[in-house]
């Protein structure tokens, strides 16, 4: 379906409406924290139901919602890396693990900054064709055969303690794939750490954590553009519902995720993006999926 446009960005979730938003909030939540990728479920959801495509404007701002559950969840990570990265400054001791791995994410976060950056006039496009349902089910397909791959090749010895600069940058060059729908943010930092060797529960907490400053900034820099675009009254309102669904959701998807990896393994997220790759594929070429 068509794109609704707002001085240039895409803000389809205008014409969904509180109802169907809330329904979309729900699904926003629990999708961008595990490694399904929110951005396909927000454009493949919509699609299956027969309503418009909310749009990117709505998959990026919908982030910050997550970063509701994970500054809650990680509350004691953040506040020691944090204190201990001040501390370490403070005593001039730059081999301290805190401020390496503080350093880390930092670092970390520049690849999906600057490949947002040179992305920035595709992305939030109205009628982006990275949100065509083929680029995401063959996105969705790629990712789980390599998170296949990882699971049969991986250790998983390593803890978080032993996480460096170089994990961290690593990371952060794969988290820069999610810029793709249907790669998923959580989905490719994960990949990346269990290649790494990093125990799962483990491998979980480090995504989370080195997603922060790119949830924080993604989910800040659209409610910018949605304010410079004019979004309207009723627009905002919307938006905010689906803000107020997504976090509670979220809760649920961060506490079933870490479960998920301390006591089994990511083959159920392996599952089940394989075979929602190859519906999407096999929907748009035979036509039962539009775009």
């Amino acid at each position: 379906m068509a794109a609704v446009c707002t001085n240039g960005v895409d803000t389809g979730f205008t014409a969904l409406g509180m109802g169907k938003v809330a329904i979309l909030g729900v699904f926003q939540g629990i999708t961008e924290l595990l490694p399904i990728s929110s951005t396909a479920h927000m454009r493949i959801v919509p699609a299956v139901l027969g309503w418009p495509d909310p749009g990117s404007a709505f998959s990026a701002a919908m982030q910050m919602a997550a970063l509701f559950a994970v500054v809650s969840y990680f509350w004691r990570d953040i506040t020691g890396l944090v204190g201990g990265s001040v501390k370490a400054l403070g005593a001039r001791r730059f081999d301290a693990p805190e401020l390496k791995l503080g350093v880390g994410i930092v670092v970390g976060t520049l690849p999906i900054v600057v490949g947002g950056l040179l992305l920035k006039n595709v992305l939030n496009a109205c009628g982006s064709p990275l949100r065509e349902l083929w680029v995401i089910g063959l996105a969705s397909i790629v990712m789980a055969l390599l998170l296949a791959l990882t699971e049969w090749t991986s250790r998983h010895r390593r803890g978080f303690e032993t996480i460096g600069f170089k994990d961290a940058l690593l990371v952060g060059i794969a988290q820069a794939g999610a810029l793709i729908p249907g790669v998923s943010r959580s989905g490719s930092t994960l990949t990346m750490a269990l290649f790494l060797g990093l125990k799962r529960d483990d491998a979980a907490r480090f995504s989370f954590l080195l997603g922060l400053p790119a949830i924080l900034g993604a989910g800040l820099k659209e409610l910018v553009e949605l304010h410079h675009a004019g979004l309207d009254a009723q627009g905002w309102a919307v938006l905010g519902v689906g803000l107020v669904t997504a976090s509670l959701s979220a809760f649920v998807a961060i506490w079933s995720l870490m479960r998920i990896m301390e006591r089994f393994s990511a083959w159920p997220f392996v599952y089940y993006r394989l075979a929602m790759g190859l519906i999407l594929l096999a929907g748009v070429w035979t036509g039962l999926f539009q775009g």
